[in-house]
């Protein structure tokens, strides 16, 4: 069914919000490596981890040289 498609395209929109947490070690980190707009306010929990694993990487890479 169309439903059913659209549901696996899109399963971080259907579930939870980040954590309060996550919102705020997202937005340290996105500002800490000079990309300020990788925070959104409406990330699920899953791309707020993978958004913040990405960052942790980059910063680690940068401070590294």
């Amino acid at each position: 069914s169309e439903f059913a498609m659209s549901y696996n395209q899109l399963p971080d929109r259907i579930s939870a919000p980040m954590t309060r947490g996550q919102a705020t070690t997202l937005r340290t980190l996105a500002l800490e490596a000079y990309q300020p707009k990788l925070f959104e306010e409406q990330l699920t929990r899953q791309e707020a981890a993978r958004r913040i694993d990405t960052l942790k990487r980059e910063i680690e890479l940068a401070n590294s040289f």
